[in-house]
């Protein structure tokens, strides 16, 4: 099967090249989509110096949010699976062996990498871990699925899954419209343990209380309707 991995991108270079290697590096007939969503700390011109047959780069003008970016690339995508990659190294691409393998196997037709099954982490905000877990927790009561981690980044679905689902939400708020729709329409849903490196505020990470409160608006907003 070949692997589209979709890498939406925002102020990362520090980050970037080393992620880019290590996602080529896996062992898989694969295509990168990479959309910049208007980085402005020279994360750009690290990108249009990228030359390499299984990447492709998308440009957009302006900032328009994590959401946005990933709706880019999803129309671009080719491969058989579409996997979600962060442009940071909070999540490790030697996992995606065990993230792909429900599908694979036919058993799934999206997968989500939790944080919370039991993989290694690093120990950081108690809020924030709180506040997952109640986003979960609110998304799982008005889904009826009994995910452990509904806004973790490792979504891997069958492209004809995620590029049949209209998708609205331009910055974090993907993540509980994805999950809603997914329900909604019966796809069969999957959960693996991945590990998490996470950052700190101070090293680059960027969601904040803001998206928590659209989270919630999101989650009750879709439970109406598609």
């Amino acid at each position: 099967m070949k692997l589209s991995v979709v890498i939406p991108v925002y102020n990362e270079k520090d980050t970037l090249m080393q992620l880019v290697e290590r996602v080529l590096a896996t062992p898989y007939d694969k295509e990168l989509l990479m959309v910049d969503d208007f980085s402005t700390d020279g994360t750009r011109d690290l990108l249009e110096k990228l030359d390499h047959p299984n990447i492709r780069v998308f440009f957009h003008e302006k900032n328009r949010g994590k959401g946005a970016a990933l709706r880019t690339a999803f129309k671009h995508a080719t491969g058989d699976i579409v996997l979600i990659q962060d442009a940071d190294l909070e999540y490790d691409p030697a996992e995606y062996p065990k993230l792909i393998a429900p599908i694979e196997q036919d058993l799934a037709d999206v997968v989500y990498g939790s944080r919370f099954l039991g993989g290694p982490h690093r120990v950081l905000f108690f809020w924030h871990y709180l506040g997952n877990q109640f986003l979960t927790t609110l998304s799982n009561m008005m889904t009826n699925l009994n995910l452990t981690d509904m806004e973790t980044c490792y979504k891997v679905f069958r492209r004809e899954v995620i590029q049949s689902i209209p998708l609205k939400s331009d910055r974090f708020g993907f993540e509980p419209e994805v999950t809603a729709k997914i329900a909604r329409r019966g796809y069969r849903v999957y959960e693996t343990p991945i590990s998490y490196h996470g950052r700190t505020y101070a090293e680059g990470k960027k969601i904040g209380w803001k998206d928590g409160v659209n989270a919630i608006w999101t989650i009750l907003r879709y439970r109406l309707g598609d």
